[in-house]
């Protein structure tokens, strides 16, 4: 009686859930990308801890972001160890021109504001040295805070970021024209 009344009171829970829902298999698409594409257009996702929330999350560091899409195109030489939007911090593998080893550099970018300034982000570099002593290489790690590569890069990431930025601007301002309907005025009326 027990275990009748516990696969009752589940069945019931998670039907109260919204984990079981009867659909209509002629509103869903067959292929799965379009059943993507209806579920995100739906807002439809699996969320952990939002609440009631309803439509898709904010992501404060997404690819529409300049700084973000900036950073990334500057640093497209590199190998990207980690790259997280949502935490706003970009870290690249270790990176050497001739090959050898030897000397290596690591980038971290982290993103502290939305707006395109000088003070928005934050870009640390780490020097590593390695030399072989004896048959072992033996490598040392420091991080260069005043990097004038770390400064070039800022530099260079808040330009292409601004380039973005007016683009944006002015390509919003060309789609609100476009879709803006005119207003005639009776010229006659207004003497």
């Amino acid at each position: 009686m027990k275990k009748i009344l516990l696969i009752i009171l589940t069945f019931s829970l998670l039907t109260q859930c919204g984990i079981y829902r009867k659909t209509d298999a002629r509103k869903i698409p067959g292929n799965v990308n379009d059943r993507v594409q209806k579920n995100l257009e739906e807002g439809k996702r699996i969320k952990f801890g939002g609440g009631g929330n309803k439509g898709s999350g904010n992501f404060s560091f997404a690819t529409s972001n300049e700084m973000w899409r900036a950073t990334i195109e500057i640093l497209d030489f590199i190998p990207l160890n980690n790259a997280d939007y949502g935490g706003g911090i970009i870290i690249t593998d270790w990176y050497n021109e001739d090959g050898s080893g030897k000397d290596s550099i690591k980038i971290m970018v982290r993103f502290l504001s939305n707006e395109i300034r000088a003070d928005g982000l934050k870009v640390t570099i780490y020097n590593k040295s390695c030399v072989l002593d004896t048959g072992i290489q033996n490598c040392s790690t420091q991080i260069d805070e005043a990097s004038q590569i770390g400064q070039e890069l800022k530099l260079a990431i808040l330009k292409k970021a601004a380039i973005y930025k007016t683009s944006r601007t002015k390509k919003e301002a060309e789609e609100f024209n476009k879709n803006r309907k005119p207003v005639n005025i009776d010229r006659e009326g207004l003497d």
